[in-house]
């Protein structure tokens, strides 16, 4: 199969996956600062641009985070790390999967990491993604808990604001039509910070 196939074919599970939405010169700027091309990132490590793509295609590693408007597949800089700590891409899902105790739970985030929708991590880890889940959950329950309001509270809630967002990277406008509605930071971020200020 060509090169052109290749790139084709993942583009269109690309927008399989994430709808088929424009790219503005802002989101293009954005994903270029924080994600690499996949053929540089490839250059740099010594692998073969066309058996990546394969490997995503085939479920063995992540689909691009971004597809920017040239068409350049973009991915995190650390795309092969978890491979790499599992001892290469045929360990990887297993090595991946048993980071949760729960085996559904498991497979759930391994599809999720499949995806490549994790551009809400500076760096996609079991461990990272765990602790952002119990952030997001933590900030969005803090309202319910009994001293809410309290000088205290707002200590606790503000110290796991600031944890997830150094978790998190800005976003784009274009995540926010891929994923119809308001990223984490909007919601667990930045309205947080705007309707409970720090004293």
């Amino acid at each position: 199969m060509s090169k052109t196939d290749l790139k084709s074919q993942l583009a269109a599970r690309f927008r399989e996956v994430n709808g088929d939405h424009p790219m503005t010169d802002a989101d293009d700027v954005y994903v270029s600062a924080q994600f690499v091309a996949l053929e540089e990132l490839c250059a740099v490590h010594g692998r073969d641009a066309d058996e990546v793509r394969r490997l995503m295609l085939g479920q063995r590693l992540p689909l691009p985070g971004y597809l920017r408007s040239d068409g350049a597949e973009m991915v995190p800089g650390d795309l092969f790390a978890l491979a790499d700590d599992a001892g290469g891409v045929e360990a990887l899902e297993a090595w991946f999967t048993g980071h949760w105790a729960d085996p559904i739970a498991g497979k759930e985030e391994w599809d999720a990491y499949l995806s490549g929708q994790y551009v809400c991590l500076h760096s996609v880890t079991p461990a990272a993604i765990q602790r952002k889940d119990h952030l997001t959950s933590a900030i969005s329950a803090a309202e319910s808990e009994p001293d809410a309001g309290s000088a205290r509270w707002c200590e606790r809630l503000h110290a796991l604001v600031d944890e997830l967002d150094a978790l998190e990277p800005a976003f784009t406008a274009y995540d926010r039509l891929r994923f119809a509605g308001p990223t984490s930071r909007d919601t667990c971020v930045d309205a947080v910070r705007a309707r409970f200020p720090r004293p």
